[in-house]
């Protein structure tokens, strides 16, 4: 994987070239809390392989990348949206929607709950716990 600044650039430019593909499969809204009308974003999940796929991407909107990106600045009440999109059938929102459910477990009883019913086939949540 190329580093340092260009290599940034590169892969931020691969990434914009997946938006048509992802707007097509979020149908314009964010996959993970489901706000229309406004402004997606590329959001490539670790692993980071050599080259990014768009199955290794979510698309979301400003105030879910905010709030992943800054632990500090999440709203817990924000994310009760994840009791739907942790059963999205694409593998990418699983594991995003997973991840910050396990980020949430800690002090939101009904995170913990809906962890603990929650079914990953073994890959996925393979791929979701590479991040910890």
């Amino acid at each position: 994987m190329s580093t340092g600044f260009q290599g940034k650039f590169h892969r931020q430019n691969m990434l914009s070239r997946f938006a048509k593909e992802l707007v097509r499969r979020s149908r314009s809204k964010c996959e993970l809390c489901e706000k229309s009308g406004a402004k997606l974003e590329v959001c490539e999940l670790p692993p980071f392989g050599e080259e990014p796929f768009p199955d290794g991407c979510v698309f979301i909107c400003e105030e879910c990348r905010k709030q992943i990106d800054n632990p500090k600045k999440t709203i817990p009440s924000h994310w009760r949206c994840l009791n739907n999109s942790l059963w999205s059938e694409v593998p990418a929102v699983q594991v995003a929607s997973f991840r910050m459910l396990r980020r949430l477990a800690h002090s939101e009883r009904w995170a913990e709950e809906l962890l603990e019913n929650a079914y990953l086939d073994p890959e996925t949540e393979e791929w979701a716990r590479q991040a910890e």
